[in-house]
């Protein structure tokens, strides 16, 4: 054999041209791999596969050519665009399921704590509120599997109780109060995802509505909140749309229709491969005309800025709060037939004043700590630390206002983050404060039901925050965190309600809490509610 290999090497001008040969790939591959007529993108794909052949033929060891494979993708694709991507099927499923707007499982809300699942409420009417699974229940095991104690990862946990409609699964739960353990058997079900997950009437005239993705039913969500909101006497409208991180462009056309007047642009898309797309307003909205503002933040992005686009394009409402995060590409799926995906990118998508608000990439390490290095340049606390380039202006549709292209949406009025304390950041990245509302809400709970009938009751009345800020306090100890700066407690006062409230009242009743002590939104409604609105509005502003 090394006489052989030794004779090729002499002959053979290509090492690829003695590889082929010791593999025994028949001389005609290699014949083709040859010829003039090839071009350089058919030679380069050819020697793509005659590498994936070599070593699965040549290797010292056996390999895993399946990984192997998914390895050379993803190094294809980390070589082009940050949002070009490839997701194993279970990923795909995984992330999927909230875009889809349902899954199938027993329908709980929940978090984990430390290492346990704790039922934060379970869902109107699903299985386990059927099956008698009440809020502030520990879960511990899963078809008699122990999931608390044992250092289980979240996602294997979730795995456990997921399954097919119809399928049941038994679990054993803690419950305050009862000393031993309560066994449940559930029968899965289809268990529906909301996107518009808080819609309530701020003032007499003015409503609030907070979208957190756009999926599939998203368009039809925000129509019957609309009309549930002017039923009750809505004239204007806080469209809260900060941390949400978009989703499905059929979503935001449909977000947007119902802002625009008919034959309004929406948005555009323009690429390589791909025929431009042209969307409009049909004219059919349901809030075309009053007051709107819109709240975006850093995390603002794909869908959310092109319905935020639309609105400012179109001099339609005004934008409050800080920068959005820039996403202008347009990913298409591909399914492979292992059911893993390729999401491509296949355009750009233009605002209706003709801007991409695509951010610069030259790698996605640089890209992924955007956010970081926005906060490092003061630009979360200054807006005059943020500035673009003149080649970038264009101008609003109606009011000929001065916008900006590239690198996210710039709000018309800047609201600056509003700051913690080293002591807050600590207790809630060590999930303290979830802690402490767990174990709050588990010695209170029949006791708060029967002090307060409503959530606007409790939101009034709740005073027994020093309790749980002390509580809080200990817990820091125990955890060896420095708490000499734990006075700073403003922002541990509301979310610590808000939370409670969360758990026992649902997500209307946290948004209410966490809203009337936010910047954003206490000057969103200070702009709704003044003569600023126009003024931010007007060409000369």
């Amino acid at each position: 054999m090394n006489k052989k290999i030794t004779i090729h090497i002499a002959k053979c001008t290509s090492f690829v041209a003695l590889l082929i040969l010791a593999c025994g790939l028949p001389s005609a591959a290699y014949a083709q791999q040859g010829k003039s007529g090839q071009t350089s993108r058919q030679r380069a794909f050819h020697k793509l596969e005659l590498a994936a052949y070599m070593i699965d033929h040549m290797y010292v060891d056996s390999v895993d050519v399946d990984k192997l494979a998914e390895g050379a993708i993803r190094g294809m694709l980390d070589d082009l665009d940050p949002h070009s991507s490839y997701s194993d099927a279970d990923e795909v499923k995984s992330f999927q399921e909230p875009l889809d707007g349902s899954f199938e499982g027993i329908g709980i809300e929940y978090n984990m704590i430390q290492d346990t699942l704790v039922v934060i409420q379970p869902i109107v009417d699903g299985p386990s509120d059927k099956a008698g699974i009440l809020a502030g229940d520990h879960i511990i095991a899963v078809n008699d599997t122990t999931i608390s104690g044992v250092k289980m990862s979240a996602m294997n946990i979730i795995s456990r109780i997921k399954g097919k409609k119809g399928s049941i699964v038994n679990i054993k739960v803690l419950r305050s109060g009862i000393s031993e353990a309560l066994t449940f058997s559930i029968k899965r079900d289809k268990i529906p995802l909301y996107s518009v997950n808080a819609a309530y009437m701020v003032t007499p005239d003015v409503g609030y509505l907070k979208i957190d993705r756009f999926a599939k039913q998203t368009g039809d969500e925000v129509i019957e909140s609309i009309k549930s909101l002017k039923k009750k006497g809505m004239v204007n409208l806080i469209l809260d749309l900060r941390g949400n991180g978009g989703g499905y462009l059929a979503a935001a056309k449909s977000v947007a229709n119902q802002f625009l007047d008919d034959d309004e642009l929406v948005v555009y898309t323009k690429g390589r491969m791909q025929d431009d797309t042209v969307i409009k307003a049909n004219g059919y909205g349901k809030f075309k005309k009053g007051r709107l503002i819109v709240l975006i933040d850093g995390f603002s992005a794909s869908a959310s800025e092109i319905v935020t686009g639309a609105i400012q394009d179109w001099d339609r409402g005004v934008v409050v709060g800080r920068r959005s995060f820039g996403k202008g590409l347009v990913q298409r799926p591909f399914m492979l037939p292992d059911k893993s995906m390729i999401r491509l990118t296949v355009a750009r998508y233009f605002t209706p004043s003709g801007r991409c608000i695509q951010k610069p990439y030259t790698s996605r390490e640089e890209y992924n700590r955007a956010f970081i290095d926005r906060f490092n340049r003061g630009e979360l606390q200054h807006a005059d630390s943020i500035h673009f380039p003149d080649s970038l202006k264009v101008y609003t549709r109606k009011n000929r206002r001065v916008v900006y292209g590239g690198g996210g949406i710039m709000p018309d009025y800047f609201v600056p983050i509003d700051t913690t304390s080293i002591y807050y950041r600590h207790v809630v990245s060590k999930g303290l404060l979830l802690r402490e509302v767990s174990n709050y809400i588990a010695a209170h709970r029949q006791e708060l039901l029967t002090a307060y009938t409503s959530a606007d009751a409790f939101i009034e009345d709740f005073d027994d925050l020093p309790t749980m800020l002390s509580e809080l306090e200990q817990l820091a100890d125990q955890e060896g965190i420095d708490t000499s700066d734990s006075s700073d407690n403003r922002l541990l006062k509301t979310q610590l309600k808000a939370l409670l409230a969360r758990d026992i009242w649902g997500m209307a009743a946290y948004s209410k809490i966490m809203n009337a002590d936010n910047p954003d939104f206490k000057n969103g409604l200070r702009i709704i509610t003044s003569a600023q609105y126009e003024e931010l509005l007007s060409p000369n502003k």
